[in-house]
């Protein structure tokens, strides 16, 4: 039997704005976007918290390499990297849609965030939204 224990969502840029870009930084410098909260009863010993996460970003010179990370309580669970063009007879908007599953996560309250950096010398990328995330944090029986 499988048990909804807790879920959160977050979305802190509802719509694409590019009028109010967020830089993404430079690595090892990075942008934290979004922040949930996830408890995990005593007891819920086979569980799982499903994550997704929505970044609306721009590409603003060359090709930049963004890598998206996801962090539970400070360390990370997870990541994933995207190129972003710049080239305006191309792309240069793109929504990225990405999952992830932490297992067996451990009894308390865990805080989850998902981030951006750029690894690409003399480019530049910025999140102009939207953003969101959310994290379903289920119990199997």
């Amino acid at each position: 039997m499988v048990q909804v224990i807790d879920y959160q969502a977050e979305q802190p840029i509802r719509r694409f704005t590019p009028s109010r870009p967020i830089t993404i930084p430079r690595s090892p410098l990075r942008v934290a976007l979004a922040n949930i909260r996830l408890t995990i009863p005593s007891g819920a010993t086979r569980n799982r918290v499903e994550l997704v996460a929505t970044v609306g970003v721009h590409g603003v010179t060359g090709t930049s390499q963004i890598l998206f990370r996801i962090f539970r309580d400070g360390r990370e669970i997870f990541n994933t990297q995207v190129g972003v063009e710049s080239d305006p007879t191309s792309e240069v908007n793109y929504v990225e849609t990405f999952q992830a599953i932490d297992f067996n996560v451990g009894q308390g309250t865990h805080v989850y965030q998902v981030t951006a950096q750029n690894l690409t010398r003399g480019t530049e990328a910025a999140v102009v939204g939207p953003v969101s995330f959310s994290g379903l944090a289920i119990s199997q029986s």
